[in-house]
């Protein structure tokens, strides 16, 4: 999945719970809020007043880094 500035709250929150550690790290406390499920990423960041493209780096970084950990174990499972 692609996380964009669009993305809503609930969306990346399905794809990955892990995501709600680096929005908690970014100073988005309210990532369990049943209101911001809704929300994109871009009007949640507005909303407490982050920049938007910060946090998205930051998700992509940790996404990135899950992503290169599993490769490893992927190859040796075959």
């Amino acid at each position: 999945m692609e996380i964009t500035k669009q993305t809503t709250m609930g969306e990346m929150l399905m794809y990955d719970m892990g995501i709600a550690y680096v929005l908690m790290q970014c100073g988005m406390h309210c990532v369990g809020c049943p209101s911001s499920y809704g929300e994109s990423l871009e009007m949640a960041c507005m909303v407490h007043g982050l920049d938007v493209d910060q946090v998205l780096a930051s998700i992509q970084e940790y996404l990135a880094e899950k992503e290169a950990e599993a490769e490893p174990a992927e190859a040796a499972a075959k």
